[in-house]
């Protein structure tokens, strides 16, 4: 949780409220996601100093381009014209209703495109849910700001990935395998922007899953779409286990072993940029952070929106990393240790080394840390590992 009793993040929050979501065109202002970060891990005391450091990288918000309501918000979905129409439509939602309803509503519109914005617009809203989750009777008004800003992003960013075919899922059903069997996209030339429209194929994970990730196949072409001899025979023994119970204890249990993947999802990421992020140290944080991002979120959204919450960050991290994963794993041996060192003095390292990205994804590490039986070894080496890849801010 975060103890930011001096009011240090409000202020980050108001400093950055006037600097638009992006630089230069499409680079992500991260600035908001970064002091969250620091403050909840103690480093409050370093929040102003990194931004002072960091505001070459701002730019103002772009001027409006026109009015967004109820009636016209389709047509501007996915529109970066609007970047500063969309922040200006949720700050008056906001106003109007309490954030949780307004989430309840924009998030099932949002998800399909997740991967919008190099997943940048999602995991900004994980960070501004977090932060209103922690004291929900008493949300401020940097922090409900942050949210009109974060979701406002994710609107004009928002960009469905392109219709995949679907590959069978590891048999062992775990997120790592599932991570392990995607298929690297063979022209890695450009930027994300330039990838991921080469995507094709990704594997099927969850391995119960009766539907595929948002924009992972087209409707009535998936398994449950097929009679059942006409399927694969991994598709019908992944539904099986659900079809066996009543259906009223399925759609209880459904939410609850949505939310224990997405935990595994993200283990699986982490675990993974550890040896794996020397393929591309800076976009692979990502592969981790979104699916983290919505699983920050969860708690805040009603339990229906669970389970298609975990598909899209599946395809999310998926996506990412079929479009930056290297050929080969660094060895074990080359791994930094993190024998001896705590979570704190892991992140009080990524503070002291600056880049946002450093940031975020040891802010991720820790939350996989705090979840396991104990300090997770391999989640903090990913940490330092990504400080050690990524080039020092300061």
């Amino acid at each position: 949780m975060t103890d930011d009793t001096s009011g240090t993040l409000d202020e980050a929050l108001q400093r950055l409220h006037a600097a638009g979501p992006e630089r230069e065109g499409w680079l992500s202002n991260h600035a908001p996601m970064a002091v969250e970060a620091l403050v909840r891990h103690g480093q409050e005391r370093t929040v102003h100093r990194w931004l002072d450091r960091y505001r070459h990288k701002l730019e103002e918000m772009p001027g409006s381009y026109a009015r967004i309501t109820e009636e016209n918000w389709r047509e501007a979905l996915g529109d970066p014209r609007r970047l500063a129409d969309w922040p200006a439509y949720f700050d008056r939602e906001l106003s109007d209703r309490p954030w949780r309803d307004v989430l309840a509503v924009w998030w099932p519109r949002l998800l399909p495109g997740i991967a919008g914005g190099a997943t940048h617009p999602v995991i900004r809203v994980g960070h501004a849910v977090r932060t209103l989750l922690d004291d929900p009777d008493g949300t401020t008004a940097p922090r409900t700001a942050e949210l009109a800003h974060a979701l406002g992003y994710w609107a004009a960013r928002h960009a469905p990935l392109p219709p995949l075919a679907q590959l069978p899922g590891p048999a062992s059903g775990s997120a790592a395998d599932a991570l392990a069997a995607v298929e690297p996209i063979a022209d890695k030339s450009g930027g994300i922007r330039e990838r991921l429209p080469r995507l094709t194929a990704l594997p099927v994970w969850p391995p119960s899953a009766r539907t595929a990730p948002p924009s992972a196949q087209a409707p009535g072409h998936g398994p449950a779409d097929r009679p059942e001899d006409a399927r694969r025979p991994e598709e019908t023994e992944a539904r099986r286990p659900e079809e066996a119970r009543r259906p009223e204890e399925t759609e209880a249990r459904r939410p609850e072993e949505a939310r224990q993947r997405l935990v595994e999802l993200v283990r699986a990421a982490t675990h993974r940029y550890a040896t794996h992020g020397h393929g591309e140290p800076v976009m692979l944080v990502h592969a981790a952070t979104a699916p983290n991002a919505v699983l920050r979120v969860l708690p805040a959204l009603p339990r229906e929106l669970w389970a298609p919450s975990l598909d899209a960050a599946w395809a999310a991290s998926a996506a990412v990393t079929a479009v930056y994963a290297p050929s080969e794993p660094l060895p074990a041996d080359r791994l930094p240790s993190a024998a001896g060192v705590t979570p704190e003095e892991v992140f009080a390292r990524a503070a002291a080394h600056g880049d946002e990205h450093a940031i975020k994804l040891t802010d991720t590490a820790l939350d996989v840390a705090r979840g396991a039986r104990g300090t997770d070894a391999t989640a903090l080496a990913a940490a330092l590992h990504a400080c050690a890849l990524i080039d020092p801010a300061f």
